[in-house]
């Protein structure tokens, strides 16, 4: 196993000394990988370059770049050009993202995302090869440019943040690895099943494909402080970002827990659809308690099935909680 990565905090107001310390922080303490997020925020390549120029051993990554926000070539471009910065080590992470955020943000319209995940997967590959890109798509079609300079790795790892079974069959087709999102433990074989499924059409080994989840986590020694966080974050997702993690919710056996978190927040009651998120739903989807029990929880998820889990925190964690759960959840602790 690779080890434990975990995501920069959301934090609006986070300042560049902020990146770097949590940066160096956690290469210090031993974690395997910084994924840097992009919503309507900082963008997550220009973090990586600081983050680059700051450390020295730990792997970065973006977790996750739309891919409807740039071309391909573009984020190809982007990807070679920080991995040369870093001394080769940079991780992609793709995904589609959602209808609300691609369309009302980005202006794109969110069509055809598996076929656009695909052509993306294979575009990027063929500029970090230095075939010159002669591709006939469904989507895109590019006619003889080839890369100005040659990057230091061809095989750039390609991660995608997938939750349907179609988009995981994909993934296992095409990446390198799978990056789940508010999934339970016991769920990661089903998802691993279909991994093995999709690599198989493409003549891989599915086991070779990292199952890389992104786990909610806070921990400290308030141990209420850390369930109201990961509550209000777990109640964003399912009530407020569409319907994908709802259904996702519905399909893990939280039907009457998701309804009800629905409705409130579609009539505004936010502080209703907060107390709807049940314990058994904290249990099952986050890290939250004391370190002892978040190193069990992680545990857990690699007993599971999880590669490389990753842990993130949710907006409302302060500063000395964010701290708490990196020091708390280190590897070398």
């Amino acid at each position: 196993m690779p080890g434990i990565g975990l995501v920069t905090p959301y934090w609006n107001n986070i300042t560049k000394q902020e990146f770097i310390e949590i940066a160096r922080l956690a290469e210090d303490l031993g974690y395997h990988s910084i994924w840097v997020p992009e919503m309507w925020g900082r963008d997550a390549f220009s973090i990586l370059g600081l983050l680059a120029a700051h450390t020295s051993r730990i792997k970065l990554a973006t977790g996750i770049i739309p891919i409807y926000s740039r071309s391909p070539a573009v984020i190809a471009q982007t990807i070679a050009t920080l991995d040369e910065i870093s001394d080769g080590r940079m991780m992609l992470g793709l995904g589609t993202s959602g209808p609300i955020v691609i369309e009302n943000w980005h202006g794109v319209s969110y069509e055809k995302p598996l076929q656009r995940t695909r052509e993306y997967v294979e575009i990027i590959r063929m500029i970090l090869n230095s075939e010159r890109v002669n591709y006939e798509g469904d989507i895109f079609k590019l006619k003889n440019f080839r890369l100005q300079f040659k990057p230091i790795r061809n095989n750039i790892p390609i991660f995608i943040a997938a939750m349907g079974s179609k988009n995981i069959q994909l993934t296992g087709e095409v990446a390198d690895g799978w990056i789940p999102f508010l999934v339970p433990p016991a769920y990661l074989e089903n998802g691993k099943m279909e991994l093995r499924s999709g690599a198989e059409k493409a003549g891989k080994d599915g086991e070779q494909i990292l199952v890389s989840p992104y786990i909610p986590a806070a921990v400290s020694s308030d141990e209420s402080l850390t369930k109201d966080v990961i509550k209000e974050y777990i109640a964003y997702y399912v009530g407020g970002m569409g319907t994908f993690y709802h259904q996702a919710m519905v399909r893990y056996g939280f039907k009457p827990e998701a309804d009800k978190i629905l409705e409130a927040w579609g009539k505004g009651d936010k502080s209703g659809a907060v107390e709807s998120v049940s314990q058994e739903m904290l249990e099952s989807f986050s890290i939250c308690g004391n370190a002892e029990s978040g190193k069990s929880k992680i545990t857990q998820y690699i007993d599971k099935g999880a590669d490389l889990p990753i842990i993130l925190f949710p907006p409302k964690a302060s500063r000395e909680l964010v701290r708490q759960t990196i020091e708390g959840l280190a590897p070398k602790n």
